[in-house]
Protein backbone atom coordinates (compact mmCIF):
# COMPACT_ATOMS: atom_id res chain seq x y z
CA UNK A 1 0.00 0.00 0.00
CA UNK A 2 2.77 2.02 0.43
CA UNK A 3 4.10 1.86 -2.94
CA UNK A 4 0.61 2.52 -4.09
CA UNK A 5 0.22 5.97 -1.69
CA UNK A 6 3.96 7.10 -3.23
CA UNK A 7 3.31 6.39 -7.13
CA UNK A 8 -0.11 8.02 -6.83
CA UNK A 9 1.90 11.11 -5.37
CA UNK A 10 4.50 11.18 -8.11
CA UNK A 11 1.70 11.00 -10.51
CA UNK A 12 -0.52 13.93 -8.72
CA UNK A 13 2.79 16.04 -8.80
CA UNK A 14 3.30 15.31 -12.60
CA UNK A 15 -0.64 16.27 -12.91
CA UNK A 16 -0.05 19.25 -11.46
CA UNK A 17 2.62 20.52 -13.25
CA UNK A 18 0.98 19.04 -16.40
CA UNK A 19 -1.51 21.88 -15.68
CA UNK A 20 -4.67 19.25 -15.05
CA UNK A 21 -7.51 20.40 -12.78
CA UNK A 22 -7.98 18.80 -9.50
CA UNK A 23 -11.12 17.33 -10.07
CA UNK A 24 -9.43 15.91 -13.15
CA UNK A 25 -6.76 14.49 -10.81
CA UNK A 26 -8.84 13.11 -8.38
CA UNK A 27 -10.68 10.89 -11.54
CA UNK A 28 -7.28 9.99 -12.42
CA UNK A 29 -6.21 8.81 -8.96
CA UNK A 30 -8.89 6.88 -7.78
CA UNK A 31 -9.27 5.34 -11.54
CA UNK A 32 -5.26 4.21 -10.68
CA UNK A 33 -5.51 3.59 -7.40
CA UNK A 34 -8.18 0.89 -8.17
CA UNK A 35 -6.07 -0.64 -11.58
CA UNK A 36 -2.76 -0.53 -9.01
CA UNK A 37 -4.29 -2.31 -6.23
CA UNK A 38 -5.80 -5.45 -9.24
CA UNK A 39 -2.57 -5.79 -9.98
CA UNK A 40 -0.92 -5.92 -6.27
CA UNK A 41 -3.66 -8.23 -5.89
CA UNK A 42 -2.92 -10.54 -8.99
CA UNK A 43 0.57 -11.22 -7.68
CA UNK A 44 1.85 -8.24 -9.82
CA UNK A 45 4.25 -5.29 -9.19
CA UNK A 46 2.50 -1.97 -9.22
CA UNK A 47 5.98 -0.13 -9.97
CA UNK A 48 6.45 -2.70 -12.89
CA UNK A 49 2.97 -1.67 -14.30
CA UNK A 50 3.81 1.80 -14.26
CA UNK A 51 7.07 1.73 -15.99
CA UNK A 52 10.52 3.73 -14.23
CA UNK A 53 8.89 6.94 -15.42
CA UNK A 54 6.14 7.78 -13.38
CA UNK A 55 6.07 11.23 -14.65
CA UNK A 56 5.79 10.16 -18.04
CA UNK A 57 3.08 7.91 -17.66
CA UNK A 58 0.81 10.40 -15.82
CA UNK A 59 0.89 12.76 -18.48
CA UNK A 60 0.08 9.93 -21.04
CA UNK A 61 -2.45 8.51 -18.68
CA UNK A 62 -4.27 12.71 -18.91
CA UNK A 63 -3.80 12.87 -22.52
CA UNK A 64 -5.56 9.66 -22.76
CA UNK A 65 -7.95 10.44 -21.01
CA UNK A 66 -8.84 13.83 -22.70
CA UNK A 67 -8.85 15.85 -19.60
CA UNK A 68 -8.22 19.50 -20.03
CA UNK A 69 -4.99 21.15 -19.01
CA UNK A 70 -4.65 24.93 -18.31
CA UNK A 71 -0.88 25.33 -18.80
CA UNK A 72 1.53 27.97 -16.86
CA UNK A 73 4.51 28.75 -19.06
CA UNK A 74 5.85 30.52 -16.33
CA UNK A 75 9.12 31.14 -18.32
CA UNK A 76 7.62 32.32 -21.29
CA UNK A 77 5.49 35.00 -19.90
CA UNK A 78 8.57 36.23 -17.56
CA UNK A 79 10.52 36.84 -20.49
CA UNK A 80 8.11 38.12 -22.73
CA UNK A 81 7.05 40.59 -19.56
CA UNK A 82 10.57 41.55 -19.12
CA UNK A 83 11.58 42.34 -22.64
CA UNK A 84 8.30 44.83 -23.03
CA UNK A 85 9.20 46.51 -19.97
CA UNK A 86 12.50 46.81 -20.87
CA UNK A 87 11.58 48.57 -24.70
CA UNK A 88 9.04 50.41 -22.57
CA UNK A 89 11.72 51.61 -20.40
CA UNK A 90 13.94 52.45 -23.61
CA UNK A 91 10.88 54.20 -25.11
CA UNK A 92 9.76 56.43 -22.22
CA UNK A 93 13.60 57.41 -21.75
CA UNK A 94 13.45 59.32 -25.11
CA UNK A 95 10.16 60.38 -24.29
CA UNK A 96 10.96 61.79 -21.33
CA UNK A 97 14.15 63.23 -22.38
CA UNK A 98 12.83 65.02 -25.60
CA UNK A 99 10.26 66.40 -23.73
CA UNK A 100 12.20 66.97 -20.56
CA UNK A 101 13.00 70.55 -21.94
CA UNK A 102 9.59 71.74 -23.38
CA UNK A 103 7.72 70.37 -19.90
CA UNK A 104 10.33 72.49 -18.05
CA UNK A 105 9.64 75.62 -20.24
CA UNK A 106 5.70 74.65 -19.93
CA UNK A 107 5.82 74.59 -15.68
CA UNK A 108 8.43 77.54 -15.02
CA UNK A 109 8.27 76.85 -11.84
CA UNK A 110 9.47 80.64 -10.11
CA UNK A 111 11.93 79.74 -7.56
CA UNK A 112 9.91 81.13 -4.74
CA UNK A 113 7.88 78.05 -4.61
CA UNK A 114 9.83 75.14 -3.04
CA UNK A 115 9.19 71.80 -4.45
CA UNK A 116 8.96 69.08 -2.06
CA UNK A 117 11.14 66.33 -2.75
CA UNK A 118 8.95 63.53 -2.25
CA UNK A 119 6.71 65.00 -5.09
CA UNK A 120 10.00 65.08 -7.26
CA UNK A 121 11.18 61.73 -6.32
CA UNK A 122 7.65 60.24 -6.97
CA UNK A 123 7.20 62.23 -10.53
CA UNK A 124 11.25 60.72 -11.40
CA UNK A 125 10.65 57.28 -10.58
CA UNK A 126 6.57 56.86 -11.23
CA UNK A 127 6.30 58.16 -14.51
CA UNK A 128 9.40 55.24 -15.95
CA UNK A 129 7.41 53.23 -13.86
CA UNK A 130 4.09 53.53 -15.27
CA UNK A 131 5.95 52.48 -18.62
CA UNK A 132 7.44 49.53 -17.01
CA UNK A 133 4.56 48.41 -16.24
CA UNK A 134 2.23 49.41 -19.91
CA UNK A 135 5.20 47.32 -22.06
CA UNK A 136 5.13 44.53 -19.83
CA UNK A 137 1.40 43.96 -20.00
CA UNK A 138 1.20 45.01 -23.78
CA UNK A 139 3.86 42.76 -24.22
CA UNK A 140 2.02 39.74 -22.68
CA UNK A 141 -1.57 39.98 -24.10
CA UNK A 142 -0.69 40.84 -27.29
CA UNK A 143 2.67 38.34 -27.94
CA UNK A 144 1.25 35.29 -25.87
CA UNK A 145 -1.92 35.36 -27.24
CA UNK A 146 -1.80 32.02 -28.09
CA UNK A 147 -1.68 30.83 -24.29
CA UNK A 148 -4.61 29.91 -22.25
CA UNK A 149 -6.38 32.09 -19.94
CA UNK A 150 -3.60 35.26 -20.86
CA UNK A 151 -6.20 37.85 -21.13
CA UNK A 152 -7.07 36.71 -17.39
CA UNK A 153 -3.21 37.02 -16.74
CA UNK A 154 -3.13 40.36 -18.45
CA UNK A 155 -6.01 42.03 -16.31
CA UNK A 156 -4.22 40.52 -13.18
CA UNK A 157 -0.86 41.62 -14.18
CA UNK A 158 -2.44 45.32 -14.71
CA UNK A 159 -3.43 45.24 -10.93
CA UNK A 160 -0.60 43.16 -8.73
CA UNK A 161 2.54 45.33 -10.91
CA UNK A 162 1.45 48.98 -10.17
CA UNK A 163 1.01 47.02 -6.76
CA UNK A 164 4.58 45.28 -6.61
CA UNK A 165 6.27 48.64 -7.96
CA UNK A 166 4.30 50.61 -5.17
CA UNK A 167 5.87 48.39 -2.72
CA UNK A 168 9.27 48.69 -4.75
CA UNK A 169 9.45 51.86 -5.59
CA UNK A 170 10.27 53.09 -1.72
CA UNK A 171 12.84 50.66 -1.51
CA UNK A 172 14.82 51.46 -4.62
CA UNK A 173 14.11 55.61 -3.20
CA UNK A 174 15.79 54.87 -0.04
CA UNK A 175 18.42 52.43 -1.55
CA UNK A 176 19.32 55.83 -3.87
CA UNK A 177 19.22 57.73 -0.92
CA UNK A 178 21.87 55.68 0.86
CA UNK A 179 24.48 56.14 -2.27
CA UNK A 180 23.47 60.01 -2.38
CA UNK A 181 21.37 59.06 -5.64
CA UNK A 182 24.94 57.91 -7.41
CA UNK A 183 24.75 57.20 -10.77
CA UNK A 184 27.77 54.72 -10.91
CA UNK A 185 26.63 51.65 -12.50
CA UNK A 186 26.73 48.97 -9.38
CA UNK A 187 24.19 51.71 -8.30
CA UNK A 188 22.09 51.83 -11.25
CA UNK A 189 21.86 47.85 -11.54
CA UNK A 190 21.18 46.75 -8.50
CA UNK A 191 18.26 49.62 -8.98
CA UNK A 192 16.84 47.89 -12.09
CA UNK A 193 17.64 44.23 -10.46
CA UNK A 194 15.11 45.66 -7.72
CA UNK A 195 12.32 46.74 -9.83
CA UNK A 196 12.83 43.46 -12.56
CA UNK A 197 12.76 41.40 -9.71
CA UNK A 198 9.75 43.07 -7.93
CA UNK A 199 7.99 43.18 -11.77
CA UNK A 200 8.84 39.13 -12.46
CA UNK A 201 7.17 38.08 -9.15
CA UNK A 202 4.03 40.46 -9.43
CA UNK A 203 4.01 38.82 -13.26
CA UNK A 204 4.37 35.01 -11.41
CA UNK A 205 1.39 35.69 -9.02
CA UNK A 206 -0.38 37.01 -11.67
CA UNK A 207 -0.57 34.17 -13.83
CA UNK A 208 -0.51 31.82 -10.77
CA UNK A 209 -3.73 33.50 -9.66
CA UNK A 210 -5.26 33.41 -13.12
CA UNK A 211 -4.68 29.74 -13.46
CA UNK A 212 -6.12 29.17 -9.94
CA UNK A 213 -9.45 30.67 -11.27
CA UNK A 214 -8.92 28.61 -14.75
CA UNK A 215 -8.75 25.23 -12.54
CA UNK A 216 -11.67 26.26 -10.46
CA UNK A 217 -13.61 26.97 -13.46
CA UNK A 218 -12.52 23.68 -15.19
CA UNK A 219 -12.92 21.49 -11.96
CA UNK A 220 -17.21 21.89 -12.07
CA UNK A 221 -19.68 19.07 -12.44
CA UNK A 222 -17.94 15.76 -14.01
CA UNK A 223 -21.44 14.32 -14.38
CA UNK A 224 -19.61 12.05 -17.13
CA UNK A 225 -16.41 10.24 -15.09
CA UNK A 226 -14.06 9.18 -17.23
CA UNK A 227 -12.26 5.95 -16.67
CA UNK A 228 -8.70 5.45 -16.95
CA UNK A 229 -6.64 1.79 -17.61
CA UNK A 230 -2.84 1.63 -17.85
CA UNK A 231 -1.13 1.66 -21.22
Amino acid sequence: MDTIDRLLGEADQAWRGYGVGSADRAALAADLRLDLRAAAADGGDPEQLIGGDVSGFARRLADEAGVRRVRGDYGRILGTALIGATLGVVLGYGLLMAAYPAFVRMVDIPRSIDVPVQLAVAVYYGIPAAVVVTGAVIAVRTRLRDLPDIRRTARLMSILVPAAGIVITPITVGFAWSTHYSTAPPVVVAEIAMVLAALAGATALARRLSLREARTAADGPHPNATRVKPA
